[in-house]
């Protein structure tokens, strides 16, 4: 009775230990691949409980989860013989588990190396302006150059590539610190001298309007005072006005006739004063 007992907590323990070295927990992320005797099942186990062959089966866990590596600074030629320091950042994932088990060894080591030679290649055949200004255009080559060789062999897919930073010498750095500035003063001028064109020809507009009106001058005289007197001055300039010197000019011009004369017409009042002026009270002496 007793070697029955143990006979059978003996079975039981074998059953227990068989059961536990058979289940295997797949989580949700993963998928689980088996090898039987070294050779690969065809069937992918899917997430859950799964139960494997003990001794004969070996099963190993594939995370599908999406992997974000970082490319160590790489320093690289551009085509225009500009020497950069380029990082970058890799986003990629499993599609076939199998593959990347079977194809290829440490499939992370293998994406980081062919991303470094990768990132290498693009830079050295893309010029300075393409890297600093085109970062699209870079990320896109970058993504097809690494999935060309990773994909249908090693069944993991390059879902984005980034360039995170792009370091430059210092002489290149202040080569283009002193293009900017130059690029910026020019359009400061070239904007400055079309302004001054506009503001001519807006003056020559408001001219011809205030020709056609002559009280448009006195107008704008009065409002200029105005704007002067509300600074608070303590002294006010008043333009002289042109007409003034206009009357000025024509009176202090004389004719010919009364040049030949010996002087300008005084009048008959002024004649018979400058006539009584004389020594013998007769007309001036010629």
């Amino acid at each position: 009775m007793e070697a029955t007992v143990i006979g059978v907590v003996i079975v039981l323990a074998l059953l227990a230990l068989l059961g536990t070295l058979s289940v295997r927990l797949v989580q949700q992320y993963q998928r689980g691949i088996v090898f039987r005797f070294g050779r690969v099942l065809d069937r992918v186990r899917q997430p859950g409980l799964q139960f494997i062959v003990p001794v004969a089966d070996r099963m190993v866990r594939v995370s599908m989860q999406t992997v974000v590596m970082g490319v160590p600074p790489q320093g690289a030629i551009t085509r225009d013989n500009v020497t950069l320091t380029v990082d970058a950042v890799v986003y990629y994932r499993v599609v076939d588990p199998v593959k990347a088990l079977v194809n290829v060894h440490d499939y992370p080591s293998a994406v980081l190396q062919v991303a470094q030679t990768a990132l290498r290649s693009v830079i050295g055949k893309a010029d300075l302006d393409t890297v600093l200004g085109d970062r699209e255009r870079v990320n896109a080559e970058l993504k097809a150059v690494i999935d060309a060789p990773t994909e249908k062999p090693w069944g993991l897919l390059i879902e984005r590539v980034e360039v995170k930073d792009v370091a430059l010498p210092e002489g290149m750095k202040r080569s283009m610190s002193r293009q900017a500035e130059a690029e910026r003063e020019r359009r400061a001028r070239v904007i400055a001298a079309d302004g001054e064109y506009q503001a001519s020809r807006r003056l020559a507009d408001a001219s011809r309007a205030m020709a056609a009106t002559p009280g448009a001058y006195q107008l704008r005289l009065l409002q200029t005072v105005v704007d002067v007197a509300a600074e608070k001055n303590s002294t006010l300039v008043m333009p002289f006005p042109v007409e003034l010197l206009r009357f000025f000019d024509q009176f202090s011009r004389t004719t010919p006739e009364q040049s030949a004369a010996g002087g300008p017409d005084l009048g008959p009042v002024t004649g018979t004063v400058a006539a009584a002026a004389e020594p013998d009270g007769g007309s001036p002496a010629t």
